[in-house]
């Protein structure tokens, strides 16, 4: 084996053959333990309710993929988004608004979506809005910020999903992002599987042959534990983020509504915000004590999409130049959004 080939395998595997996310999951359990066993339990609480609050969700997600690859009917999912691209990133901005998934919940459902053959404009249009809103995040932010900030708030989620989807059109067309968008681990370990003979062929009660039923079982345990530890590791971050990050924080940093503070709210949203139901009443009372219409809108947008667990997911199964692009389109999104309704509400 050749040095390139060992560091290939050492990056898949991790170090002596144990997966990364599991070892580093596995380490800060310990190590909570160790330093802060109340911490450590909470934590282990907070992460047992958000896997199990997904788990319909995630299960439906790794089924689809399995049962599309298993019975060939990945080629129908793939054409039921072909067509024009421009139509389908409008169709994907507006479904992602409406749909109920999180941040990380929504993993699942962009890699299932992508290693079908549903093009990458789309999915990221879809992939930008899900998180930002949906019919009851709709009522919590009226009931918590007003009628108007949700009303602003929805128009925002689904400008940032045509951003993101048309973004990507313009630069596949200029070659800047072209190849697949799944990493290689998430593609051959994780989230495509391998193949079956004669795929082109479509067996809608696959489990009446041996090797299609197969198939669907290996998809289904790789996609489950691939997509599930990434998971599983995201929520842990997320609860010590609740603990540990100071909830004054975005107030002291982007209080005013200047173009600087909505910068800094946008940024800050990436390690502070917690999801989206804390988010609100948290924002709601930085707004008592005088935070600005714009940088509390830029917090809940780029917050919402680019937390650092939604983010580890999303760096855990994307190529990075996939990854960079949904950072870039949810920062500036966000900061465009903040800006507006900075400027409409003066």
């Amino acid at each position: 084996m050749s040095i390139q080939e060992a560091l290939t395998e050492i990056r898949k595997r991790g170090v002596l053959g144990i997966d990364a996310a599991v070892a580093t999951l596995a380490g800060i359990i310990v190590a909570l333990f160790a330093i802060a066993p109340a911490q450590a339990t909470a934590s282990l609480s907070f992460m047992f309710k958000a896997s199990w609050g997904i788990l319909p969700f995630f299960i439906l997600s790794i089924v689809a993929i399995a049962y599309a690859k298993a019975s060939g009917t990945e080629n129908l999912i793939a054409r039921a988004f072909a067509g024009r691209a421009s139509t389908m990133v409008v169709f994907a901005s507006l479904t992602g608004a409406l749909s109920p998934f999180c941040s990380c919940g929504v993993i699942p459902v962009i890699a299932a979506l992508l290693a079908t053959g549903v093009p990458l404009a789309p999915v990221m249009a879809f992939w930008l809005a899900s998180p930002l809103m949906d019919p009851s995040m709709f009522m919590l932010t009226t009931g918590v910020l007003g009628l108007n900030f949700a009303v602003a708030k929805t128009v925002s989620t689904i400008g940032i999903g045509l951003l993101g989807g048309f973004g990507v059109l313009t630069l596949q067309g200029i070659g800047l992002l072209t190849g697949p968008a799944l990493r290689e681990a998430a593609r051959n370990g994780g989230c495509a599987g391998s193949k079956i003979r004669n795929p082109g062929a479509i067996a809608w009660r696959f489990w009446n042959e041996a090797e299609r039923r197969e198939a669907f079982w290996r998809n289904a345990a790789q996609n489950a534990f691939f997509l599930g530890k990434w998971l599983v590791l995201a929520f842990l971050l997320e609860s010590l983020m609740a603990a540990y990050v100071p909830a004054d924080l975005v107030m002291r940093v982007a209080g005013d509504g200047s173009l600087l503070s909505i910068l800094a709210a946008t940024l800050i949203g990436i390690p502070s915000y917690l999801n989206g139901n804390a988010a609100l009443p948290l924002v709601a009372a930085l707004m008592d004590k005088g935070m600005a219409a714009g940088p509390a809108m830029a917090f809940l947008l780029g917050g919402g999409v680019t937390s650092i667990p939604a983010a580890l997911a999303v760096w855990a199964i994307a190529q990075r130049k996939v990854f960079a692009t949904y950072l870039g389109a949810a920062m500036l999104g966000s900061l465009a959004a903040g800006v507006l309704y900075q400027w409409i509400a003066d």
